[in-house]
């Protein structure tokens, strides 16, 4: 998985651009996108900066107003990508969609883990989660599908495994609330939304901000390193 991961782009001057965006009209877009959801959202802070991309990645602003976030959820993973940890992805479809450019960390699917599933009558996001509990100590963890994977890390984390940030936006209607609800309540940075909404696209979206702003830090130190 780290051979995929590309060169980090350089963000100067770009602040807030989608790092994934191909030069040209896909730029625009994300710019012109990313200028309307600051002005509806506000722009105070790096968690304002998650809003606005989760917004955009819903097409609703009102997707802003239901996410929380719990003992400092970007700074955590800052430091995780930093120290290139490990980003574990519920599903196939989340795994795809974080940004390989601008960070070293492997992308995991707990899908490639979950051998037991069907033995133990469980989902195969569940049963990888289960199995990659001892990468999950340190790791990034972005659940934005599947509220039966997001349930068995909790039952992990109560049990004494500590991921330095858990994404948790599973949608729908059984135990979607109920698993963030017990993820906000447990002592690590995490990011969630509140009620059934949720899903892929805004996990992916909170994770892949939380790289752009890694990697313009990245930047800005390098400049400052040659001046």
């Amino acid at each position: 998985m780290k051979g995929q991961s590309s060169p980090r782009g350089d963000t100067r001057g770009n602040t807030y651009t989608d790092l994934g965006a191909i030069p040209g009209e896909a730029i625009r877009i994300s710019e012109e996108s990313r200028e309307i959801a600051r002005r509806e959202i506000g722009d105070r802070d790096m968690e304002d900066r998650i809003r606005q991309r989760c917004s955009i990645a819903v097409g609703d602003m009102a997707m802003a107003g239901l996410l929380r976030f719990v003992n400092d959820p970007v700074t955590a993973g800052l430091s995780a990508l930093e120290r290139r940890a490990p980003l574990i992805a519920d599903i196939r479809m989340v795994q795809v969609g974080i940004q390989r450019k601008g960070h070293e960390s492997e992308v995991i699917c707990a899908l490639d883990h979950s051998g037991r599933a069907e033995a133990e009558g469980i989902t195969r996001a569940r049963a990888g989660i289960l199995a990659l509990r001892e990468e999950i100590y340190g790791a990034v963890v972005v659940i934005g599908n599947a509220p039966s994977a997001l349930l068995s890390l909790c039952d992990l984390i109560e049990g004494g495994c500590t991921p330095a940030l858990v994404i948790g936006t599973p949608v729908g209607f059984v135990n979607a609330v109920e698993s963030k609800e017990r993820l906000r309540s447990l002592p690590v940075p995490s990011i969630t939304n509140v009620g059934t909404r949720g899903g892929t696209p805004v996990a992916v979206a909170a994770i892949n901000e939380i790289i752009t702003i890694f990697a313009e830090k990245r930047q800005l130190g390098k400049g400052h390193a040659g001046e």
